[in-house]
């Protein structure tokens, strides 16, 4: 039985961010591209549904510091809900906070060009939980992040 192209695995969140995450500025719609003639001629800007879910796209830019790589330590993490998703925690410093993420999945993926490609993975989550509040928090892990994918 052969795993489908785009299927997504769904993983503990202290499994794939063993010192967590930090957001990094805020939560805001994950929108189609609008070329100029479409923003000229007044068309509405399109956010992305998710395909599989049928929810709204929502993105996010986070900060993994596990990661030794730092051009991959940073990536844009898809969120998949029909309300914008709002962070549980307070700011450590102004537009940084701590998270921990529901119902995140990852999806494999090849990046990079040429002969510099390397495995990479898309990170989807439902929403946010209150930070500390446990399944997996602290569990070590050998893998690696990336950008929009995180790198292995």
């Amino acid at each position: 039985m052969a795993i489908p192209r785009g299927h997504r695995f769904p993983i503990e969140f202290g499994e794939a961010f063993p010192q967590g995450l930090v957001l990094m500025g805020e939560v805001a719609p994950d929108t189609e591209y609008q070329s100029r003639e479409d923003r000229s001629a007044g068309r509405p800007v399109r956010q992305k549904v998710d395909e599989l879910t049928g929810k709204r796209q929502w993105k996010a830019t986070v900060t993994d510091p596990s990661e030794v790589n730092a051009k991959r330590a940073s990536f844009d993490l898809v969120l998949l809900a029909d309300v914008q998703p709002v962070p549980t925690t307070a700011e450590v410093l102004p537009g940084f906070r701590p998270v921990e993420l529901d119902g995140l999945t990852a999806e494999p993926r090849v990046a990079g060009n040429g002969e510099f490609k390397y495995q990479a993975y898309v990170f989807r989550a439902a929403g946010f939980r209150a930070a500390g509040s446990g399944s997996g928090a602290g569990v070590r892990s050998s893998r690696g992040s990336g950008e929009s994918e995180k790198a292995a």
